[in-house]
Order: C-alpha cells, then structure tokens, then sequence
C-alpha cells in the first residue's frame, strides 16, 4: 500500500511539473549558404544565364592565369600573388558592381511599376490580374519576374506562394516593399488599395530623388578613394616590368610589406563602400 501511494504522489509530482511553464523553445533561424549568398547576388545584378559555381570556376582559372603571367613578367612569387587575387576577385567585383549599377536603374523604374499596379486596379482588374499585366506593360527590365507570377499563378492559382517566389525573383529592397504591401492589402482587404498605391507611388519618387541627391553629393569623395587604393598597385604593376626594381619583394620581408599593404587596402575598400552606402541600405543589407 505504501508503494502504491508513493508511486501516485510520484506522478502527480511529474505532471504538475510537466504543466508548470516552460521556456519557450527558439527556432532555428536558418543560416544561408554561400551559394545562396551568391545566386542572391546575381540575381540582383540581373544576370540569369550563370550560376556561383560557373562565378567560381572562372575565379579560380583568372587567378591562375594572372598568377602564372605576372611570375613570368615579374619574376617574383609575392607579387604575381597579389595580382592573382585581384584577378580572382574580378568577376566577383564585377558582379557587385552590375548589383550596384542595377539597383540604381531600377530605383527610378519602381514608381512606374506601382503606377501601372494603380492603374490596372483602377481599371477593375484583381490584385493577381494587375501584377500579370506588368510583365506585359510594364518596364523593359522588370518585366521578366511578373511573368514568371503570371505563369506561376494561372499553373497554381495560390496568391500567396507566387507572391513569394516574385520576391525572390526581384531581390530587390524597394521590390520586397511593394510585395509585402500588396500582401498585406490582399489579406486586409478593402477599397484603400488605390489610394495605398498613390500614396506608395509618391514615397517611392521622393525616395528617388532624395537619395540621387545624396549619390551626387557623395560621388566625388567615393571616386576620390577608389582612386587613392588603386594607384600604389597600379604603380607595382608598372615596376614589374622591371624585375631588378622589385627583386626586394622575393624576400619574406618584402612578402610581409606586401601583405600589410593589402590588408591596408582591403580595409580601406570596406570602409570606402560602408561610406558610399546609404543609411538605409546599410540596414537593408544587414
């Protein structure tokens, strides 16, 4: 009999613990591979007909041909490896580069999407209706994605999901806004979409202009630092041609004086694009 006891009060002490408050369990957050990173990256720099291991592929052949040129011209290892990794970092500079450029051109393009979105509605058509049209009326470099929507959403029929994956296809910040409005005007409902796409079509104008204004006053000092990091090696690559003038650099000293100068470098290319960078795109690509 005692047992007994003993074992209920056991399990009454095990379920009143199993009922008391818990810490609630966080998940996982997802971390992104490289390869992600990387397909984002192309996919904002609008270049569709590669792929990061093609980006790779081509990194890793320029940094040997570059590497195996300067040791030839040069004659010293340390500065054909210096040139090898700004070689093997060029297609991927570019891309950034093409993101950057791209950003810019389709900052002014994304009013007349909204307004095409406004009009559609206006028009009588449904939300799905009028983001199908875009890809037929709506700017040269946008349009692709749109159809993507249309074609996913006549196959499927599911709003929501094709929302998605036309986000996935913009990768672009102003793109992830005008999507996540409409989303939200989809799942409230009402008669203010309209009026909440003027209203989004105005801001993103004057978003426009504002940050052109910035840009213009920021130009001078970024192109004045991009500058001042290029010249010392643009003035290494001419001594190359003279192996006597860098013969130094064969030494582990001159390997070391190499090695600081690029950190030097890199470090000053971090804070130069930190500095051409917009506060808001600071936080956007956090």
């Amino acid at each position: 009999m005692g047992a007994f006891v003993g074992l209920l009060l056991g399990a009454g002490l095990l379920l009143i613990w199993r009922s008391g408050p818990r810490a609630p369990q966080r998940k996982p957050t997802a971390t992104r591979t490289w390869r992600q990173r990387l397909q984002e990256q192309l996919t904002q720099a609008g270049i569709e007909g590669v792929t990061p291991a093609q980006l790779i592929t081509v990194s890793i052949v320029l940094f040997v041909l570059a590497f195996l040129a300067m040791a030839v011209v040069s004659r010293t290892w340390s500065i054909a490896l210096a040139f090898a990794l700004f070689a093997g970092y060029g297609p991927l500079g570019l891309v950034r580069y093409r993101r950057r450029q791209r950003g810019v051109e389709l900052r002014e393009l994304w009013p007349e999407v909204v307004d095409n979105l406004a009009s559609g509605v206006r028009a009588g058509l449904s939300l799905p209706e009028a983001l199908t049209q875009v890809g037929v009326r709506g700017p040269e470099a946008l349009r692709r994605p749109f159809q993507r929507f249309g074609e996913d959403y006549r196959a499927t029929g599911r709003f929501a999901e094709c929302l998605d994956r036309l986000k996935e296809g913009l990768a672009d910040p102003v793109g992830d806004r005008i999507v996540e409005s409409l989303r939200m005007a989809r799942e409230v409902g009402g008669t203010d979409l309209g009026r909440l796409l003027r209203t989004l079509s105005a801001f993103l104008r004057e978003d426009a202009r504002t940050r052109a204004e910035l840009e213009t006053r920021q130009g001078w000092s970024v192109n004045a630092a991009r500058m001042a990091l290029v010249a010392p090696w643009a003035l290494l690559g001419l001594l190359s041609l003279r192996p006597e003038a860098v013969a130094a650099y064969n030494t582990a000293t001159g390997a070391l004086v190499l090695a600081f100068g690029g950190g030097i470098s890199l470090i000053a290319y971090r804070v130069m694009i930190r500095i051409g960078r917009l506060p808001e795109e600071q936080r956007v690509l956090r």
